[in-house]
């Protein structure tokens, strides 16, 4: 004993301080939980490995396991209802009715079937068993809830819905858990046991913890806000007064023997249902640090006094390989398909992707430890009305489990990880792959096997027209080909001369506007050059595209213009569009050239068929609509003239 107190501190304090030197490592970038890494440690130095430390020698593990477990539960559920959004269960009623209704029940029916089947007991029993590990865990759900992957890559609504979840439903779990044991007490009839279970359970263990849970938490509140107004109440305290409010509801709550689990969290959300106290200590930590130092200790101790000695007793038809295929079996089944299943009925969850992530981490921790240690207390006080088997088996299998959910689930994010990273890479290549070959397929390489063996088909000439300079290849000092030239000017051309890596300037550049006038002139000019062995330029294919689309455009708009139409009638001449169309301006022009010269200013009388006419005073006499063409990328101008318009008045200005 004297040895014990001795070693337990030093192996405790020395995990910590090693543990806390790389602990950003193993969170933030093997994501491996804290629990499992603890829990191994607890294994390493336990009764089992180097047997540094057996706490059987020293303490009532039955007693002590129970204590301890209500006490970090009640913290663990305590900062999940603060960290909820404020007034979460009154917002998600539905999320909430869902995972704590039907999802539960299934839960608990499901692992009771399996254990049935695995385990040669009677359902009643598989259903006590089954209850313990019905309630999804707070602590182990952390991994998924907080920390640097699950603010990267989980959405916040499934984050939220886990961690009310597996908050409330610790302590909804009585309920089931007393179903099946007033069922297998043999002192009890049918009709006696669930009476007792409605208004023992029911109305005094869960509804009287919810009333004191909101009462408590509403008058902390307001208690906290009257001494921060007045300045009452020092730093270290405000921060810590959720961790004594969790205690005292604990205390309090074991003396009047109520639901002490399920009143610190209906407690802490109402603490919080303003999101003040939330707001106020989010920067400081304190709560975090306290969390994963108890945390840390309890599954060090879980990983000592894990009965291995248990997991082979042919007595209790009990076997290693039933263990291993019961777990994975209830890890599979348990909540996966009917979260999945009920998906559409779950407001939380917006696809079946975030249901299936929900439906896989639903772990099985510390609650199922500390259930497993009521249902050995009830049956301690009377042993006579239980079955002999209920008693040896529940231990067993229930740290077997909390072994496999620890296991499984801590090393789940690692693999997801894992994953992710490589099927990133392979999209990337593939994608990348895939882009080169689709920007390349314009142009056609009169060379048989084109570009890296990558067959390209050739851009006709006549899809360019009489702006295009016949296609021509040439290889230049770095062996480089130049395979077209799309309206080349000779500034251009000296340009690209002295500057053959820079082909063209960007797209901005060539098609934005210019202020040296008072339209953008555009930039036709662009070589394709296309080396042998690097990656071709993203600007360099792109033009192409920019440049036969405005070709076809024009095409199409020159042709419009001149198809013969019910307005080719001679009484119609006057609204006829002027003959001859500009060509596309080369380089160093304006779009300006593309109007005719006769509607460039009001000041000159334009006359056109019909009589009509518009004078330079700006009188419109002129009857129709017509649209002046001009070349794409830039602004459509029109003239509107119309017979008895009101004269074109210019801006007044102040003489004065």
């Amino acid at each position: 004993m004297a040895a014990a107190s001795k070693v337990v501190p030093a192996l405790l304090g020395g995990f910590i301080c090693i543990y806390g030197l790389v602990s950003g490592f193993v969170k933030e970038r093997l994501f491996l939980s804290e629990a499992l890494v603890a829990m191994l440690f607890g294994i390493v130095i336990g009764p089992q490995a180097i047997n540094l430390v057996d706490p059987r020698d020293f303490v009532d593990t039955g007693k002590f396991t129970l204590e301890f477990a209500r006490y970090v539960i009640a913290i663990q559920v305590m900062a999940a209802g603060i960290t909820l959004p404020h007034r979460y269960l009154v917002r998600k009623w539905r999320t909430m009715s869902v995972l704590l209704g039907p999802v539960m029940i299934v839960m608990w029916l499901v692992t009771a079937g399996i254990i049935h089947l695995m385990f040669d007991i009677s359902f009643k029993q598989s259903l006590l068993i089954a209850s313990c590990a019905a309630p999804t865990d707070p602590i182990l759900a952390n991994s998924v809830v907080k920390g640097r992957y699950a603010e990267a890559n989980v959405p916040k609504n499934v984050r939220d819905a886990l961690s009310a979840e597996s908050g409330i439903n610790d302590g909804l779990g009585l309920p089931f858990l007393y179903f099946a044991l007033y069922l297998l007490d043999e002192s009890f009839s049918t009709g006696h046991a669930i009476g007792r279970w409605f208004y023992w359970i029911w109305c005094y263990n869960i509804l009287l913890s919810i009333v004191i849970g909101v009462v408590v938490g509403y008058v902390a509140r307001k208690l906290l806000r009257l001494a921060e107004a007045y300045d009452l109440i020092d730093k270290e305290s405000f921060l810590a007064f959720s961790i004594g409010l969790a205690v005292f509801l604990v205390g309090c709550l074991q003396l009047i023997r109520s639901d002490d689990v399920l009143c610190c969290f209906i407690a802490g959300h109402a603490f919080t249902w303003d999101d003040w106290f939330r707001e106020e200590t989010k920067d400081a930590h304190f709560q975090e640090v306290l969390d994963g130092l108890i945390n840390v200790s309890f599954f060090i101790y879980f990983g000592t006094i894990i009965p291995w000695h248990q997991f082979n007793n042919p007595a209790l038809v009990i076997a290693p390989w039933r263990l291993i295929v019961a777990a994975i079996m209830v890890l599979l089944l348990r909540r996966l398909p009917v979260v999945v299943l009920l998906t559409r009925i779950t407001p939380a969850f917006r696809n079946y992707r975030q249901s299936i992530f929900a439906g896989w981490f639903g772990p099985i921790g510390v609650g199922a430890i500390f259930f497993a240690e009521i249902v050995m207390e009830e049956i301690e006080h009377a042993p006579d009305h239980f079955h002999l088997r209920s008693r040896e088996i529940i231990v067993p299998i229930i740290s077997f489990l909390v072994f496999s959910s620890v296991l499984v689930h801590g090393i789940t994010l690692p693999l997801v990880y894992i994953g992710k990273v490589v099927r990133s890479h392979s999209r990337s290549l593939t994608s990348m792959r895939s882009g080169i070959v689709s920007r390349l397929s314009f142009i056609n390489s009169r060379e048989p096997n084109g570009i890296h063996g990558v067959h390209i088909p050739m851009m006709d000439d006549s899809a360019v027209g009489h702006y295009s300079e016949p296609a021509l290849e040439k290889r230049d000092g770095d062996g480089r080909r130049s395979l077209f030239t799309v309206g080349r000017s000779p500034e251009s051309a000296s340009d690209e001369t002295q500057s053959p890596h820079g082909s063209g300037r960007s797209e901005r550049d060539g098609y934005g506007g210019s202020s040296g006038g008072p339209a953008a002139s555009l930039d036709l000019t662009r070589t394709i050059t296309i080396d042998d062995t690097p990656k071709v330029s993203r600007d360099q294919m792109d033009i192409h595209y920019r440049i036969a689309g405005a070709h076809r455009q024009y095409q199409q708009h020159a042709q419009n213009l001149h198809t013969p139409t019910a307005l080719s009638a001679p009484g119609y001449s006057h609204l006829q569009p002027p003959s001859g169309l500009a060509p596309l301006p080369s380089r160093g022009h304006s779009a300006q050239d593309m109007v005719p010269r006769s509607f460039e200013s009001s000041e000159e009388i334009v006359e056109p068929a019909g009589g009509s006419s518009l004078r330079g005073d700006g009188q419109e006499e002129l009857v129709g609509e017509v649209e002046v063409p001009e070349p794409v990328h830039t602004r459509s101008r029109e003239r509107r003239y119309s017979a008895s318009a009101e004269t074109m008045q210019q801006p007044e200005t102040d003489a004065s």
